[in-house]
């Protein structure tokens, strides 16, 4: 199990790369992390939801994603509330208070769903959540020592060297630990060094000597970690403030405070002559942008009310006049409509609140939820699109004649009079290369005809990339060898 001396260490993209390392090598490998708190999901074959990371490890694993790879997915819907996802099914919602006392009870969830993973696996990759220095959560906790006690679980300690502090971040985590989880740590990663990594082999000493653990090895900075899809809101930061560019078609992207799914952008933001621009509170959406994307939000209402607040409904406006396009992605779809109404309080009180108005349609959000992987055409182009659907909500009224996809055999989404406003449910849209490229030449001229692998394939270029990173750079054979059989199967929880 892979726990960090906080959150954002890189805990996520290790795992992915050891998942894809040990894969090649011929080890049956499973991803697992037993309670994740993110706004970016995936779809499984069965229709539940898991968190966008462990449906990354899993594509690293060459495996489909399950719902048991994370059995417990908090989606943050306030600042004190989230939704409660267990083995892929919503179970309601809970303010942060409240959970912590539900903790308990889960964790047989988490443990049931660990053992059904392990019994196909040689190996199981555990991803913790923030820090088991949190010692304030630790009683009830299943996302750390908690879990790793409960399974008897190995346990190596990641931390964080760009941030700085990092002798300090894992000898204090490791003065925070009991005994008897202290006992369950088999070493260290340094991760995103840049520079002479022999610059810090004292450290090295330190850390060793201090803990009387070894170091499993110091990972330089990957470069490439952009390019997969991020488990939540903190990669966004820095993404900014994009250069624009004569000869570049503009995006821009209101970040709302519930901002969901937003690797819906990634392969946008991987097109040499595309900029995406997270437009952050406090600033203006560009007037010079040629297309707003509305992204997914997993609180409707409450960024309709921030979007009002912040002035872009009124940016977005003058943009539409300016003869600029719109596309919404779910949250951001109900959003383009005229009304959403959320009657029985599913995203907290009940209300309701007019949308922008851009397209004849109106939300109603209900307590059922669509989740399902899905592909069809965009009717437009008669381009294949794939993806899934992951909404709480009923979306109809005049503007949805003029659908914008045909997903198996029904109409989805909405598209204006006059083409320049369009919306649908479907995440992963703009994966799907023919119709990224056709729709982007709508836009504007492009200058660069689009090369390089497609989307998917470099997404898999990147997990290979990273795998031969993290194998020049850790003691994989000394990782594998400190994991412990689980089951008494030959292979091991890691």
């Amino acid at each position: 199990m892979l726990q960090g001396t906080g959150s954002n260490v890189g805990k996520s993209l290790l795992c992915a790369g050891l998942c894809r390392a040990w894969t090649r090598q011929g080890w049956a490998v499973r991803p697992f992390k037993p309670q994740n708190m993110s706004n970016n999901a995936a779809v499984t074959p069965d229709g539940g939801e898991i968190g966008r990371a462990q449906a990354v490890q899993a594509r690293a694993c060459g495996v489909a994603p399950s719902v048991h790879m994370n059995p417990v997915l908090l989606k943050p819907q306030s600042d004190v509330g989230a939704q409660v996802v267990v083995q892929g099914r919503v179970m309601g919602s809970a303010r942060a208070g409240d959970y912590q006392k539900h903790r308990p009870s889960l964790l047989r969830t988490v443990l049931e769903s660990f053992h059904t993973l392990a019994r196909d696996a040689d190996l199981v990759v555990v991803e913790g959540a923030g820090s088991p220095a949190e010692v304030n959560l630790r009683a009830g906790d299943i996302a750390n020592m908690g879990f790793a006690e409960a399974a008897e679980v190995p346990v190596v300690l990641v931390g964080d060297i760009d941030r700085g502090g990092v002798i300090a971040a894992i000898v204090g985590t490791w003065s925070l630990l009991s005994p008897g989880e202290q006992a369950l740590l088999q070493g260290t990663i340094i991760n995103k060094f840049r520079g002479d990594v022999r610059l810090f082999d004292g450290g090295l000493d330190v850390i060793a000597e201090r803990t009387g653990r070894p170091c499993f090895g110091v990972v330089p900075w990957f470069a490439d970690a952009a390019r997969l899809p991020a488990e939540d809101s903190v990669a966004l930061e820095g993404r900014d403030d994009a250069e624009f560019g004569e000869d570049r078609i503009r995006v821009a992207v209101p970040v709302l405070s519930r901002i969901a799914n937003f690797d819906d952008l990634d392969p946008l933001i991987h097109e040499a002559d595309v900029a995406v621009d997270f437009v952050r509170p406090g600033r203006a959406l560009p007037g010079d942008a040629d297309l707003v994307v509305l992204p997914g939000s997993k609180a409707t209402l409450a960024d309709l009310a921030q979007l009002r607040a912040e002035g872009w409904d009124i940016d977005i406006r003058a943009h539409v006049r300016r003869g600029g396009a719109v596309i919404g992605l779910c949250g951001g779809y109900q959003m383009l409509g005229t009304m959403v109404r959320d009657p029985a309080g599913i995203e907290g009180v009940p209300g309701e609140a007019e949308g922008l108005g851009l397209l004849a349609i109106e939300t109603t959000l209900t307590p059922s939820k669509t989740l399902v992987e899905i592909a069809g055409i965009e009717l437009a182009s008669g381009m294949a699109v794939r993806g899934y659907e992951m909404h709480m909500g009923m979306t109809d009224g005049p503007g949805c004649a003029r659908p914008m996809l045909r997903l198996g055999d029904r109409p989805v989404g909405a598209v204006s009079a006059d083409g320049r406003i369009a919306g649908s449910y479907l995440h992963g849209l703009f994966a799907a290369d023919a119709f990224r490229h056709s729709f982007l030449s709508r836009l504007k001229q492009r200058r660069t005809a689009p090369g390089g692998a497609g989307y998917e394939a470099a997404v898999e270029e990147t997990l290979d990339r990273l795998a031969d990173h993290l194998s020049r750079h850790l003691d994989l054979d000394g990782l594998r060898a400190a994991a412990w059989p689980v089951e008494g199967r030959p292979g091991c929880g890691m």
